[in-house]
């Protein structure tokens, strides 16, 4: 991976979607919301092993901003105003190679801790 870069991240009009372009050709579409519940950050991923926080309700969350950290990540701040997650090029080259199964996982964790997609804290 070190040797294949972003060449472009666009965020969508709507702001849902991030679509990350790279140097091999490879092209990804990723939902906002996939990268928040998803986020590095140790506010999603906790302090240590066994300590990663299902996060419900993000089903509309919005990219407000994007932010270059040195020449391997891009800092991304959601409307929800989390912005602590740093994004390295590999996880978002992981998220959109392993996204689908990924978020797969997350939606049964939502169902298992009978939370939704849509309202914080609220069964479906």
């Amino acid at each position: 991976m070190t040797d294949v870069w972003p060449t472009e991240l666009r965020v969508s009009k709507d702001r849902h979607h991030l679509v990350v372009s790279f140097s091999d050709g490879a092209k990804f579409d990723l939902s906002a919301e996939m990268l928040r519940v998803l986020s590095p950050s140790a506010e999603v991923q906790g302090h240590g092993p066994g300590q990663k926080i299902t996060v419900p309700g993000k089903r509309n969350v919005g990219i407000m901003s994007m932010t270059p950290t040195g020449n391997y990540a891009v800092r991304i701040g959601f409307d929800d105003m989390h912005d602590t997650g740093i994004f390295t090029w590999a996880y978002l080259r992981e998220l959109g190679e392993k996204g689908p199964e990924l978020f797969a996982a997350y939606e049964a964790e939502l169902k298992e801790k009978g939370l939704s997609r849509d309202v914080a804290g609220k069964p479906h």
